[in-house]
């Protein structure tokens, strides 16, 4: 048995997808079992190769270790948490960063600074299994609840400092409801307030409103099937990425040279204000490098990321 450790999000699951199909490729026969989230569940089906979720709630053992794997891969973190975690399962061997202090010394070092999806590759690839970072497509799930060639706007974030106002949101959703777009909001549940704030301002009806309303699967079949996605530097636009849906994505105080789309696909745009070095922050809301994007940026990179899909096609043709 293949252990793996991803124990995170939607976005982290999607930044992992190269270094996971390394490891099916290269152990073709053993059973590949990840250890994360269980809500997570529908969308590793989705990523295809995993033959088993192990439920896990961020580094706690999990309920049911089963029996000790060949290999366990540490595709969470640098450890040493996360490295004890997967030592404790006893394994015949561990894949994972350099962490003496855990009792780890092989393997390559850590790098701060490196792209989330490649530094996994780059860890897998040191132990011989070679990655592509370029693939993370996920299988597209059919539109069976979901509207067909809506915009999605997904104002919300976990991390305070990674959203945007509001009232830019509903200023960009009401721009694109006028000229033509069938906007919907999403979000997880407790979102809820929010997108219905955006909502409200933009003018949208109720029924625009998604968030709390679809489950993995459905939000995925949403982003696969859309027209444009919107949103800060979260899960939805990793999905975005995956599924080739043309996306703009808005980044602080993290960079996207950490976290955004490959910088190859002209139809994912991101806007980025920098390090903000020199503004101020008392630590608290939404961060400087997010206030000081404009709603009139924002839609110049709508249109720019809708005119690299006709521009695909005009080549194609």
């Amino acid at each position: 048995m293949i252990l793996v450790l991803r124990a995170l999000g939607v976005g982290d699951l999607a930044t992992a997808v190269p270094a996971l199909r390394a490891l099916r490729a290269g152990f073709p026969d053993r059973e590949l079992v990840l250890a994360a989230p269980d809500w997570l569940t529908p969308l590793v089906d989705l990523v295809g190769g995993v033959d088993r979720v192990l439920p896990v709630t961020g580094l706690a053992p999990p309920d049911r270790p089963g029996p000790s794997p060949g290999i366990a891969v540490n595709l969470h973190g640098r450890g040493p948490q996360s490295h004890a975690l997967l030592l404790a399962a006893d394994p015949g061997r561990l894949f994972a960063f350099r962490c003496p202090s855990a009792g780890h010394p092989d393997g390559p070092e850590w790098d701060d600074a490196e792209h989330e999806v490649r530094r996994w590759c780059r860890l897998v690839d040191w132990y011989g299994l070679p990655a592509e970072p370029g693939d993370l497509a996920l299988a597209r799930p059919a539109p069976d609840r979901v509207p067909v060639g809506a915009t999605v706007l997904h104002p919300g974030t976990k991390v305070p400092a990674k959203r945007w106002s509001p009232a830019r949101f509903a200023a960009v959703a009401r721009h694109l409801a006028r000229t033509g777009h069938r906007v919907v909001v999403t979000g997880s549940p407790t979102e809820r307030v929010v997108a219905e704030q955006v909502a409200r301002r933009a003018g949208l009806p109720p029924t625009a409103v998604l968030a709390g309303r679809t489950g993995l699967t459905d939000l995925a079949a949403l982003v696969a099937h859309a027209r444009l996605v919107v949103s800060g530097d979260t899960g939805v636009a990793h999905l975005a990425t995956a599924y080739g849906t043309p996306s703009v994505v808005l980044f602080g105080p993290v960079p996207p040279t950490r976290w955004g789309p490959p910088p190859d696909r002209p139809r994912h745009r991101v806007l980025w204000a920098g390090t903000g070095s020199e503004l101020r922050w008392d630590g608290v809301g939404m961060h400087p490098t997010m206030a000081v994007l404009s709603v009139d940026q924002v839609l110049a990179e709508t249109d720019e990321a809708e005119r690299a899909v006709w521009d695909d096609g005009a080549v194609a043709a």
